[in-house]
């Protein structure tokens, strides 16, 4: 399955998230309504977090689905398949891809235990592999990456057993769908037509419109602050939401969590870096000293932690300015803090850190290896020296990362590794 995870990205939405992926010879991604129901705009993040903003432009709740268009990635070419004619089988093996709770991307395998399982007026694949919050939307795949369905639901007070949508129902709506602009359409689930503006009743055949499809999210009071703030500083609050009042993004290589506590308290946080071996003497005095007023250090099961809290009550009052500046202010420090005591005291980076001289490292290494240049040795066949074949490995490594990190197109891709192979 790992050769088609990149193609699979976790969807987040400020009430949570789950799963959507992209097919081949399609630009748009493909998840459950109930995933991004009440948005019209969420993030998408990719293998590597990089985070984009992708714009809800068709939902079909009678099946559960909607497609999403993702500028950045609409070239990106997958290598997840549709076949029309695919008969899915009892007991044949199917793979469930996705983000349960939330996590890293995981697989999980299993049977398929029904086909074609009738529910609520529909049939579903039902299957016994693990199906968490989380999977919604994601591809069920068989070994060969042909589509089986998209995960949906499961049952809450049962074991091992998933449900998803049938690859045939899903090639129907990719088929009926011919748009190429970002409008927000909705799909009539009397006579199939889609429908754009805020109507009651479908234009077409003159069905009832569910209301729930035309509602949006609203913000609590906090989460306008909190979003308000981070748009100030020229952050997109989209990709920052991870869930309901709550917001997670690096600044730097620091990364910076923004959440309520028991419903009174806002609590701006961020791990800094592990503790170091050795004597501990002066990077304690220097903790206890807090010497960052009004944020405060501490540890906890080894980490150091930069925190702000102050009561939600507080940015009704008047003093909800001065409480901005000091999330802002936090938001700084963090990115500034990891990097003195990795220096100053030696504490290694914490594990959410985003390593930033790495990352640039590798995309440099990742250019000069994948430039189309060559030297006059190279091009001379009695001055070329033999390369040794772990070297053409490392190449081949180094030019699926450009590929991966969008860094060269697939056509770029596919011709340099056509160079490389020939020169082997």
């Amino acid at each position: 399955m790992d050769s088609y995870k990149q193609y699979i990205y976790k969807i987040i939405t400020a009430n949570g998230s789950g799963t959507g992926f992209k097919v081949a010879g399609k630009d748009f991604l493909i998840t459950n309504y109930h995933v991004i129901a009440g948005s019209r705009e969420v993030a998408v993040e990719d293998q590597h977090k990089n985070r984009y903003v992708a714009k809800v432009v068709m939902v079909n709740p009678e099946v559960d689905l909607a497609f999403l268009k993702v500028p950045e990635l609409e070239d990106r070419e997958s290598n997840i398949r549709l076949d029309p004619d695919y008969q899915v089988r009892p007991t044949q093996k199917v793979y469930i891809n996705g983000y349960p709770f939330g996590m890293p991307f995981t697989v999980t395998e299993g049977i398929v235990s029904s086909p074609n399982q009738p529910m609520h007026g529909r049939q579903y694949v039902q299957t016994d592999a693990a199906v968490n919050p989380g999977n919604s939307g994601g591809p069920m795949l068989d070994h060969n990456g042909v589509l089986v369905g998209v995960t949906t639901s499961k049952f809450s007070n049962a074991d091992n057993v998933g449900f998803g949508i049938r690859h045939t129902d899903v090639i129907k709506e990719i088929n009926d769908y011919q748009f190429d602009d970002n409008e927000y359409r909705i799909k009539c689930h009397s006579c199939g037509n889609y429908i754009t503006g805020e109507v009651e009743y479908c234009p077409y055949c003159g069905a009832a419109v569910n209301p729930s499809v035309y509602e949006r999210n609203e913000l609590s009071h906090f989460g306008q602050f909190v979003e308000q703030m981070l748009e100030e500083m020229n952050i997109n609050p989209v990709l920052c939401r991870t869930g309901r009042d709550y917001w997670e993004f690096h600044q730097g290589s620091a990364l910076v969590r923004i959440f309520t506590m028991n419903n009174n308290y806002l609590y701006a946080t961020s791990p800094l870096n592990r503790l170091p071996q050795g004597d501990l003497t002066a990077l304690m005095e220097y903790l206890t000293a807090q010497p960052v007023h009004p944020y405060q250090l501490g540890i906890y099961k080894n980490q150091i932690f930069i925190s702000y809290r102050t009561h939600l009550s507080d940015i009704y009052s008047a003093y909800k300015d001065h409480i901005k500046e000091n999330l802002k202010g936090l938001i700084y420090k963090a990115d500034e803090m990891d990097n003195f005591f990795h220096d100053t005291f030696g504490c290694p980076m914490s594990i959410e850190s985003r390593d930033e001289q790495q990352e640039e490292e590798l995309i440099r290494e990742i250019k000069e290896n994948t430039a189309p240049t060559q030297t006059p040795e190279q091009n001379d066949p009695m001055l070329k020296e033999e390369t040794p074949e772990t070297d053409f490995i490392g190449k081949l490594k180094k030019l699926k990362q450009a590929f991966e990190l969008d860094l060269i197109t697939q056509e770029e891709y596919l011709a340099k590794k056509k160079e490389i192979l020939d020169e082997l």
